[in-house]
């Protein structure tokens, strides 16, 4: 136990200090600053640790990191150490410090009564210490197997399955569509909340290590799936749940109305000095003096928010339709459960309003382009959104985003190609060791998982990793942190 009167010493949370908001906005730098938190800061937050018997937090966190210890070596300055005992989990905790909404957080005993310990925080300077002293350099495996394994799709679940693959002496290949590596991370997170250059470092530690990168290609289609099973011992999809929910309300057609990663992708391109700007300096998809609605409270609605405010929107909306969240733990998710409570991200912070309890009814335009928007307030009858009587309302709107999720993976090209199974909402059949219908076949991630954090990902790649090299070699070394027991069985 780092300290054992840490808790009592130190009871309140420290978090990075963000950049004031006026500055912020004027650029796609990430919104804390440079120093982020002062290293004897850090260290009094680290010893409010408990090093508790039953540590909660390793349940809240599906890599299982162990949290407590890389605490207590941060409070006693063994930054090497801590390094090496988070990377034992977690291949990327630079991303997860950074993007995930730490249910490990949620479920630290020390939230009983007090606020958790920052354990999100603490993680992404272990990561940037590691970054910074050197500590951090590439791990090639001790001997070549001589399998091939493909990897398709680059997101945190490629990532992680293609670096422990290629650590175990495999030689892998991933291919991507995008013209970058990423996925998600690469287009659909702005730079404010991680710039891409935290990206880049771990595909040049990646290719250092022997994994292969392959961009611009189309599995399905500029490789087909016949070719790749006869080029490759074994594969692992991790392609993401790409379909995007839509809103088939009147007036949908009209110009002006687009799905968030229609939107993000262009603002993300421009931000690192692509040439995607039209003649009036301007991306194809821009906010710049415009109303704005954003459709979808979440994470990605924020992103939205975040890149309008960033581009020059005249104004911003959120809407939710469900009721705004209380300010404190709600009673429906006591300790130790994910808490449902009211949220600021940082794009909130500097912009926009946001209305709950709200569903859209219809797009209204002239000449084929949207001016406005027609709703109303809703409530919870029964199970299900009834509409408030008169409480219709209309708003002004020269574009429309909608961020309300994903419905699953892309079924058409590669999937069918492969004939794989599918799960009743949409996503790949997987069994106990995150293989597919197709012998050889594996799959991770959301593509398997249905749309979920990015820390999911990371942990399911780790995990298909491990099945994958034991298929191949009878036994495996790699730790597997969980199983798909969520997910049909054959």
């Amino acid at each position: 136990m780092a300290d054992p009167k840490g808790f009592l010493k130190h009871t309140e949370r420290t978090t990075p200090t963000s950049r004031p908001v006026e500055e912020r906005v004027k650029d796609w730098n990430e919104v804390y600053t440079s120093t982020r938190i002062d290293l004897p800061i850090l260290t009094d937050q680290a010893s409010r640790c408990m090093n508790c018997g039953v540590p909660f937090c390793h349940k809240g966190c599906p890599l299982g990191n162990i949290i407590p210890e890389w605490n207590d070596m941060v409070y006693r300055g063994q930054w090497d150490e801590a390094v090496d005992r988070l990377h034992a989990t977690n291949n990327f905790p630079e991303f997860t410090g950074r993007l995930c909404p730490a249910p490990c957080e949620g479920s630290c005993v020390l939230g009983i009564n007090q606020p958790p310990v920052t354990i999100k925080q603490i993680e992404v300077e272990i990561a940037e210490e590691g970054w910074k002293s050197g500590y951090l350099k590439p791990i090639k495996a001790s001997f070549k197997t001589g399998q091939k394994v493909a990897v398709v799709g680059s997101g945190p679940a490629g990532m992680a399955a293609a670096q422990q693959l290629t650590r175990a002496g495999h030689a892998v290949t991933v291919f991507e569509r995008d013209d970058r590596i990423g996925g998600l991370m690469r287009y659909g997170i702005p730079e404010f909340k991680m710039e891409k250059k935290i990206i880049d470092r771990r595909i040049e530690q990646m290719e250092a290590e022997g994994t292969v990168f392959k961009t611009g290609v189309n599995v399905g289609k500029d490789i087909t799936a016949s070719q790749l099973r006869a080029e490759f011992d074994a594969v692992v999809l991790c392609g993401g749940a790409t379909l995007r929910r839509d809103l088939p309300v009147p007036g949908r057609e009209l110009d002006g109305i687009h799905q968030a990663m229609e939107f993000l992708p262009w603002a993300n391109r421009a931000a690192v000095g692509d040439d995607v700007l039209g003649e009036d300096g301007q991306p194809p998809i821009t906010a710049k003096d415009k109303n704005v609605i954003i459709i979808g409270g979440g994470d990605t609605g924020a992103d939205c928010l975040g890149t309008a405010t960033r581009q020059g929107a005249k104004s911003v909306k959120s809407f939710e339709i469900m009721p705004q969240p209380p300010l404190s733990r709600a009673a429906s998710t006591p300790w130790p459960m994910y808490p449902l409570m009211l949220r600021t991200p940082s794009a909130h912070e500097e912009n926009g309003e946001r209305i709950y309890s709200v569903s859209t009814a219809e797009f209204v335009g002239e000449n084929g382009k949207l001016t406005s928007i027609k709703g109303n307030e809703v409530k919870m009858v029964d199970g299900r959104f009834q509409a408030v009587e008169g409480s219709d309302f209309e708003f002004p709107a020269d574009l429309v985003l909608l961020a309300m999720g994903f419905t699953g993976p892309q079924q058409a090209g590669l999937l069918n190609d492969l004939g794989v199974g599918y799960t009743d909402r949409g996503n790949v059949v997987r069994g106990g060791e995150f293989d597919t219908d197709i012998d050889g076949v594996f799959v991770a991630g959301d593509m398997g998982r249905g749309q979920s954090l990015i820390v999911w990902a990371i942990a399911e790649g780790r995990s298909a990793a491990a099945a994958v090299d034991r298929y191949l070699m009878g036994e495996t070394a790699l730790p597997s942190p969980i199983r798909p027991t969520d997910a049909p069985q054959r």
